[in-house]
């Protein structure tokens, strides 16, 4: 069990930003410019600005996005191999793949925290908040991100043929949950892209990112705003422009 006391020193946490440059639904959407910056700079200054980690480390295939990284302040120490670049490579791949490197050339953390590019208004206090949290959690193996979810799934149906499934098949018989008031439903939650942080040991021990004992992070406001869609970006740059979400400050290194 990892526990920590009021007077025992906090774990060294290293930041992951995964940046791969094979996406389809918006090309180039890492480095797309969102008010004047491309989109992996919010979260590289985001990670610096909170004080948080002993390394900040952009984990990309591509030589130019690593160009750009560098600039706003990140650490690029090795590329990603292609092998683990792809469309349906799980995260613990990569996750994987650079501790182990970082660990052979004797870098080791105790903790590390994935923060997405698409999450851009992830501010330095979020993730300071995040961190604050899982620290004094006992007994878990890891701390994800969550939001309540806008539609329920109880209310999601599952079509095979000319026929339909409910893809929760809970609730009352005399009032299943797909014929019921949202209000009525149980409150749900969805993880979004803003952050996730885990203790290293469960990549080393058991091959995985969350491990079995995971803790929510709510998120407020615009924290787990995900741009994914070009709808997302004609909205995210509407909310920068009207002040309805803010962006962390961003300045380069070199």
């Amino acid at each position: 069990m990892d526990t920590m006391s009021s007077t025992s020193p906090k774990p060294s946490c290293i930041a992951l930003i995964p940046a791969r440059s094979g996406s389809k639904r918006v090309p180039d959407k890492n480095i797309r410019p969102l008010a004047g910056h491309p989109l992996i700079a919010y979260s590289i200054c985001a990670a610096l600005q909170s004080r948080v980690f002993a390394a900040v480390v952009v984990s990309t295939d591509s030589e130019a996005y690593a160009r750009i990284a560098r600039e706003y302040g990140a650490e690029i120490p090795f590329m990603r191999p292609a092998e683990l670049s792809g469309d349906t490579s799980p995260d613990i791949e990569w996750v994987e793949y650079t501790l182990k490197r970082l660990a052979d050339e004797g870098r080791c953390y105790d903790c590390f925290s994935i923060l997405r590019p698409t999450s851009p208004f992830r501010l330095p206090e979020t993730i300071q908040r995040a961190w604050t949290e899982f620290c004094t959690e006992e007994g878990v193996d890891s701390l994800r991100a969550v939001e309540t979810c806008g539609q329920h799934p109880g209310k999601m149906w599952v079509i095979r043929g000319r026929r339909m499934l409910p893809l929760l098949p809970f609730g009352p018989a005399e009032q299943p949950w797909h014929s019921s008031q949202y209000p009525s439903l149980p409150l749900v939650h969805v993880q979004n892209a803003s952050l996730e942080i885990a203790w290293s040991r469960v990549v080393f021990a058991g091959r995985t990112i969350a491990g079995n004992v995971l803790m929510p992070f709510l998120t407020r406001d615009e924290e787990g705003f995900d741009v994914n869609q070009p709808y997302d970006w004609a909205l995210a740059e509407q909310m920068v422009k009207a002040g309805t979400a803010r962006l962390p400050e961003v300045s380069k290194a070199r």
